[in-house]
């Protein structure tokens, strides 16, 4: 209830009935109330509403996903919080005022930007409380942000942002399919455009696809690969020779979203020199030309592209690097000092100690480009602590 001033105050009146769902559950109420035949009253209808719920959950996924969604909200402890027009609604515990808002409405899960709780802003992360009230900030234009399923509870939330990441994938996918097939083509010395419709229906139709949007969709997706289509849609002519290749590399600049990822192995950044190869369902993957995973993905060599950095306007990029350090009291908030010094951000730290006076140190950075690294680097070598720092490489 909402006290005097807009307070609020929690009261709890248990019945029997109530009291038997809440110390045996649901169905057991159900039983003693109708003899297990049928089931009727305010649980039926939270019973309904739960089942209904599920159907729009089951539509985003699979089998798998849809009972991993659902087992969390089966036997959960519930958080009762206040809408601010005084609704109560029941959450799990552990939700957040994202979940929050989804439980609301899906639109107004998608387009939050922030939070209060109790009239106080608060990061979206945040766990709700019993007697809380939520107000959810919405903007017109806001999309949801992948990061946010690291934290949400409810199975609405999630499957909410598992069915905008793969409508995300598939826009970014057709994309990138649409920019590989034209590199490859460009072989050929011929533009996708001058390609006759009737021509790409036939490869569509011989690859019992839908249209051409699904299969640049399939190649930017890595199922199909881009230089086998060119080939399909501009075969050689009998005693003709075989164009010389007149395409560049593929330039990545940092922008290409899920599509186009970084391997972790070797974190490349702009200017090192690097190979790019295409994953089946997972798109481009990155990697520096001296990683040492590459001697076993080299036994594909049909599925390496030649790419290169175009330009990617101050966009950061993750690395990590290696140091020796002396053990002493305050040299990791040095090191850390010193990093920050040249406006750097530092995204993770590990430490392991190797002998009595000395330890190593992993930092996970987020840096520009190949520069910008090296200022990083030369600044802790400066260090009167440090033994050796180089950046790591699998």
């Amino acid at each position: 209830m909402f006290g005097p001033n807009g307070i609020p105050i929690e009261v709890q009146i248990r019945s029997e009935p109530m009291h038997r769902v809440a110390e045996s559950g649901i169905a057991a109420h159900w039983k003693y109330k109708s003899g297990g035949d049928a089931f009727g009253g305010v649980e039926h209808d939270r019973a309904r509403e739960w089942l209904a719920s599920l159907v729009q959950i089951q539509e985003g996924g699979s089998s798998e996903e849809f009972l991993e969604s659902v087992k969390v909200d089966l036997f959960p402890d519930k958080v009762y919080v206040f809408t601010p027009k005084g609704k109560i609604l029941r959450l799990p515990t552990g939700a957040t005022a994202v979940d929050f808002a989804y439980a609301i409405h899906t639109d107004v899960g998608n387009r939050c930007v922030a939070a209060k709780i109790d009239r106080r802003l608060v990061p979206l992360r945040t766990p709700l409380r019993n007697g809380q009230t939520v107000e959810v900030i919405t903007a017109k234009g806001a999309t949801p942000n992948p990061s946010w399923s690291s934290f949400l509870v409810t199975a609405k939330a999630r499957a909410a942002i598992r069915q905008y990441l793969k409508n995300l994938k598939r826009g970014e996918a057709l994309e990138l399919g649409r920019r590989l097939l034209e590199q490859a083509l460009d072989e050929f010395s011929i533009s996708l455009k001058k390609i006759p419709p009737a021509e790409i229906d036939a490869v569509v139709k011989e690859f019992n696809l839908r249209d051409a949007d699904e299969l640049y969709e399939k190649i930017g997706l890595g199922e199909r690969l881009a230089p086998l289509v060119a080939r399909r849609l501009h075969p050689h002519k009998d005693g003709g020779e075989q164009a010389q290749p007149s395409s560049g590399p593929l330039m990545i600049a940092g922008t290409e979203g899920l599509l186009v990822s970084y391997a972790r192995c070797c974190f490349p950044i702009p200017n090192d020199p690097i190979m790019a190869y295409l994953s089946a369902g997972r798109g481009v993957m990155i990697h520096r030309q001296n990683c040492g995973n590459l001697a076993e993905y080299r036994k594909q060599p049909e599925k390496w592209l030649s790419v290169a950095w175009e330009a990617t306007h101050g966009r950061l990029f993750s690395s990590e690097i290696q140091l020796e350090i002396n053990n002493r009291v305050g040299v990791l908030a040095a090191v850390a000092s010193s990093v920050a010094g040249t406006e750097t951000n530092i995204d993770q730290v590990s430490l392991e100690e190797r002998d009595v006076s000395s330890s190593s140190l992993k930092f996970l950075l987020q840096v520009r480009d190949r520069k910008h690294l090296a200022e990083v680097i030369r600044t802790i070598r400066r260090m009167p602590d440090v033994r050796r720092v180089h950046r790591t490489l699998t």
